[in-house]
């Protein structure tokens, strides 16, 4: 197994408070997707809602997946003021959260 050089993904799983309007959800989501063009070394974003027919989500409805250059990129990206601003609005709209930092490992056979 050959662990990827340099690329961390940094994966967020989420469950929204009942409460909050799927317009609400909308405007936190296009938030989170800006901080790509703000943070330099934020290189990608990806979300989205569970699919899965297998019912094992412990009640978690969206996934947002974004790539960095390295952890110090992390590092940079969490304390970056962008970022506290949006976490400061986003996070609050949240019942549940998991976050996972990993770097990818391709499996060669």
């Amino acid at each position: 197994m050959e662990e990827a050089k340099g690329v961390v993904k940094h994966i967020l799983l989420a469950k929204f408070k009942d409460e909050i309007q799927p317009e609400k959800i909308e405007e936190l989501i296009k938030g989170y997707a800006n901080l790509v063009n703000v943070i330099h070394p934020m290189k990608a974003f990806h979300w989205g809602k569970d699919v899965s027919i297998e019912n094992l989500h412990q009640g978690f409805t969206h996934v947002f997946e974004s790539t960095f250059e390295s952890t110090e990129g992390i590092a940079e990206y969490i304390a970056h003021p962008a970022h506290v601003e949006f976490a400061n609005l986003f996070l609050p709209s949240l019942d549940k959260v998991i976050v996972f930092d990993y770097k990818p490992t391709v499996v060669r056979c």
